[in-house]
């Protein structure tokens, strides 16, 4: 495993880091919180030491997985999580409408307690946060209540997570140019390059590190789709368009160079494509068993992608993979200058 810095901090994170996401809600099937700790535990002996939730997974429960699984090596391991939803005054919800956030002093301030209680820790490494829109990027108080936590010593790093459609570009290129936050999550990979390119740019500009989810596009670029691949009626991937498969399972097909040399898998290049971008600190692929862990977890030891192949990408990218009409996936494709530094 390697390790990259957050920000202008002394944070070291690993590369492949752990989206506690896949192992506390129902989104990728049933949770066993039994299994949820062994496969924490199992990723932090492969040298993933950077694990990241919010107080929303699991209604706290990726919260009191951390607790469990690491509450006898705090120190050893680095710990983001998410703070802005009120989910505790808002509790039902339906399908994949989203919750009602809270911006104020109190809130936050309440939510930032009741998350180091179920961590059972007295600080957090990373706080973001979440899903961010306008109006909390404008917020100035918000902003001097992130800082207020770092005094406090209760935040050791602060930043925001960009979701698509809920506070995206703009309100991320807000955050790193005017609120001087230490890091900032978002969506970025190979299929989805748009608008992580713009965001790396302000990244480098602001000494910003960033964060990637879903690098794997929702398990596209795992390589393991194929026309007829179905999900679980409990997977979120269920729910989207068939358009979405058909159309992954081409451009996927057209990344066949990244493995032919036989030194990485499709996984392993979906990751150093992200990584070799300088200001991406850590990128979170979603882990939900012992044989992904194996994988990605390896990941950062392949050999690192030639800027042949890193350019090959973003020509297939910015010409929608050879593939006629909008495209599915990600947003408009673009030409554009590479995001690699």
């Amino acid at each position: 495993m390697k390790y990259r810095k957050l920000g202008k901090t002394d944070i070291q994170v690993s590369e492949v880091g752990f989206g506690v996401w896949t192992v506390s809600t129902g989104w990728w099937g049933e949770v066993d919180e039994r299994r949820s700790v062994e496969l924490l535990r199992k990723a932090f002996e492969k040298g993933i030491n950077y694990f990241d939730t919010a107080d929303t997974y699991g209604a706290g429960l990726g919260e009191t997985l951390l607790a469990d699984a690491f509450g006898d090596r705090r120190d050893e391991v680095v710990i983001s999580t998410k703070i802005g939803y009120d989910f505790y005054n808002n509790t039902e919800r339906r399908g994949q409408q989203e919750r009602p956030q809270n911006w104020s002093e109190d809130f936050i301030r309440f939510a930032l307690e009741q998350s180091l209680k179920r961590l059972d820790t007295d600080y957090v490494d990373f706080l973001m946060l979440h899903n961010t829109k306008m109006d909390a990027i404008e917020d100035d108080r918000l902003f001097e209540v992130l800082d207020e936590f770092k005094k406090e010593g209760k935040v050791r790093a602060g930043g925001v997570a960009l979701g698509p459609a809920i506070g995206w570009q703009e309100e991320g290129q807000r955050a790193m140019r005017e609120r001087n936050v230490d890091g900032l999550q978002m969506i970025y990979n190979a299929l989805e390059q748009d608008p992580g390119r713009d965001l790396i740019a302000s990244a480098r500009e602001t000494d910003t590190s960033l964060f990637v989810r879903v690098p794997h596009s929702s398990g596209m670029l795992e390589g393991h789709y194929d026309e007829n691949t179905t999900f679980a009626k409990n997977d979120h991937r269920r729910h989207r368009p068939r358009a979405w498969l058909l159309e992954g399972v081409k451009k996927v097909e057209k990344l066949s160079f990244l493995t032919e040399s036989g030194e990485r898998t499709l996984g392993q290049a979906a990751l150093k494509f992200c990584l070799a971008t300088p200001e991406i600190s850590s990128t979170l692929p979603n882990i939900y068993d012992e044989a992904q862990l194996e994988e990605f977890a390896a990941a950062p030891d392949t050999p690192d992608l030639t800027d042949e192949e890193f350019a090959r990408i973003n020509e297939l990218y910015d010409t929608n993979f050879g593939l006629e009409g909008e495209p599915a996936i990600g947003g408009r494709a673009r030409l554009k200058t590479s995001a690699r530094g």
